[in-house]
């Protein structure tokens, strides 16, 4: 499958709106928005790049920590649809983090990650850090980082690894026999830290 055609500004802009829609209603109460009627409402184009299935993983950052990171690696859903459920899935169900609560809006951003379709690799050696995001699976364990993550925690190849099997619940080492890799790049964009 080819990789997709990056998204263009305004498409990013709008997804961001989006889900920064979905966040504020959701603490608030209300229903999500539906990815149509928002385009509509706000004189957007909802084209073909934005109802492409990709997977899409969404990130809320507060006051530069982590706080809920949710997404699809295999793109079920059209993107801003996936957009939308992530938003949420992130806010609300990521097992690390207890739900979003309306006091900690101020100083959160988003940021949203779109995948590229999945792609085998023969072994390890054919990762490229910090370019590929990886899929490690072995028997019946499985961990993914984005691309983004050996980037921001400075690792090499071998420390993504290592990192990527202890979250699987594997021995630091088990990528280096036995293990299946797949990897994938995103496009990542989000909100200015400093828009608050």
């Amino acid at each position: 499958m080819n990789a997709p055609a990056p998204l263009t500004a305004p498409q990013r802009a709008f997804l961001l709106r989006l889900a920064r829609a979905t966040l504020n209603g959701a603490v608030g109460g209300e229903p999500p928005p539906r990815p149509a009627a928002f385009a509509a409402a706000a004189g957007a184009d909802l084209g073909p790049p934005l109802r492409e299935r990709r997977g899409v993983f969404v990130s809320l950052h507060r006051l530069g920590r982590l706080r809920g990171c949710i997404g699809d690696i295999a793109g079920t859903a059209p993107l801003c649809e996936a957009v939308v459920a992530n938003t949420l899935a992130a806010a609300f169900r990521d097992p690390r983090f207890l739900p979003l609560t309306e006091d900690e809006l101020p100083g959160l951003t988003l940021e949203i990650s779109a995948l590229t379709p999945l792609r085998p690799v023969a072994d390890w050696s054919g990762i490229e850090v910090p370019r590929h995001g990886v899929v490690l699976t072995r028997g019946n364990a499985r961990a993914v980082f984005l691309p983004q993550v050996a980037a921001e925690q400075g690792w090499d190849r071998e420390t993504l690894l290592g990192q990527l099997s202890l979250k699987a619940g594997l021995p630091p080492d088990a990528w280096r026999r036995g293990s299946q890799f797949h990897i994938f790049e995103a496009e990542v964009f989000g909100e200015d830290p400093s828009r608050d």
